[in-house]
């Protein structure tokens, strides 16, 4: 007969679908009762009455316990945090403190964190986050995608979020799709309504999207930003100051020249640009020329001016081609990145991720082990 110690046990292999860590290390397991028919009872403590995975937690409950030797059957009863337990909850999450405070900007925070940017809309910016996004998570990175683009969201379509977030009181747990945490202003607004926001508005959303969203320990933080050098962009200076730029232009001339001028708010908000991708560079016939429909060489223009005027290198990344499954597959929230199918599209995406995701962040923020010599 399977003892209490061993079921707890093999509950530390449940995590939580939204927190991704073990129920027992969040003590949601109530309680373990081992009768002598090998009925095992764990009572499962929700963080909140109305959680939207509560059958997911309750299946792998039940499959942890019944894999145990001796255990003929696996129930599970569920009931809900207390108040005061939510608040254990929240200050375990937040490393200790129950206020909420922006984990990245942390001095030991690791987080490689990348503002997409563009000068113009319609580049394909939210496309190409992402598909970076989901290419980053298959190779095993902790990924959080923020859409910051307030008026034209469209991450959780692209991203196939199926899910609201779930509130703990005054922290809220973003939906994971794919793997990828994600939050989004298009999650709190009806349907076709229209988001009328002004500057101390926008940055007050952000600001809370970043400190009350529970995050996690992530490898990798994307914004997808709106068009051009507004609000949103300066508030993201302002609360990422470690935030790196990756500026997403067309081939076509009028395109990258406003993409130079976003490119170039680094200079202003001394911040970093991590690169540049042109995206619609041509497309594919079938005989395997290539068809520039937005012209060619703005990306490369777009690196070479911010190069030039920042002082630094500003790398090319990548050239992603037109593909009508790029398009077809952000509309279906299946990035095309998922896919078996090779195409060139997602070579360069894959190849774009791995070496942003996969970066040296140097010693910056780390703990080093030296001691000073008397």
């Amino acid at each position: 007969m399977a003892t209490t110690q061993e079921v707890h046990t093999a509950l530390e292999s449940v995590l939580d679908p939204e927190i991704r860590r073990p129920i027992t290390d969040l003590d949601m397991v109530r309680s373990v009762d081992v009768d002598t028919e090998g009925v095992v009872t764990v009572v499962v403590a929700l963080t909140t009455a109305g959680c939207p995975l509560k059958d997911t937690i309750t299946r792998d409950v039940r499959t942890a316990v019944e894999k145990l030797d001796g255990v003929q059957r696996g129930d599970v009863e569920l009931t809900v945090m207390t108040e005061d337990e939510r608040t254990a909850l929240r200050t375990k999450l937040r490393g200790g403190t129950a206020e909420p405070v922006i984990p990245f900007t942390q001095p030991e925070n690791l987080t490689r964190i990348y503002a997409v940017a563009s000068g113009k809309g319609g580049v394909g910016k939210s496309t190409v986050t992402a598909n970076l996004a989901a290419a980053m998570a298959a190779t095993g990175l902790k990924v959080g995608v923020l859409d910051a683009d307030v008026y034209g969201f469209s991450i959780p379509r692209m991203l196939g979020v199926e899910l609201p977030p779930t509130k703990v009181d005054d922290m809220i747990l973003p939906p994971v799709a794919g793997d990828v945490k994600v939050i989004s202003i298009g999650m709190f607004t009806q349907p076709g309504k229209a988001v009328v926001w002004r500057g101390p508005m926008l940055h007050r959303a952000l600001q809370q999207f970043l400190a009350d969203v529970f995050w996690g320990d992530l490898d990798v933080l994307l914004l997808d930003l709106p068009p051009g050098t507004g609000d949103i962009a300066i508030s993201v200076a302002q609360l990422l100051p470690k935030a790196e730029l990756l500026v997403v232009t067309t081939p076509q001339l009028a395109a990258a020249e406003v993409a130079e001028r976003a490119g170039a708010m680094a200079q202003a908000t001394n911040q970093t640009i991590a690169g540049v991708i042109e995206n619609m560079s041509w497309l594919e016939q079938p005989d395997g020329s290539r068809l520039e429909l937005f012209g060619a060489g703005g990306g490369q223009r777009v690196a070479d001016r911010l190069s030039e005027v920042l002082g630094t290198d500003v790398p090319l990344l990548g050239q992603v081609p037109i593909e009508v499954a790029l398009r077809e597959g952000g509309d279906a929230g299946k990035p095309l990145v998922h896919s078996d199918d090779q195409s060139p599209a997602v070579d360069i995406l894959r190849e774009v991720a791995d070496g942003l995701g996969h970066r040296s962040r140097g010693l910056a923020g780390r703990k080093l082990s030296i001691s000073p010599v008397g």
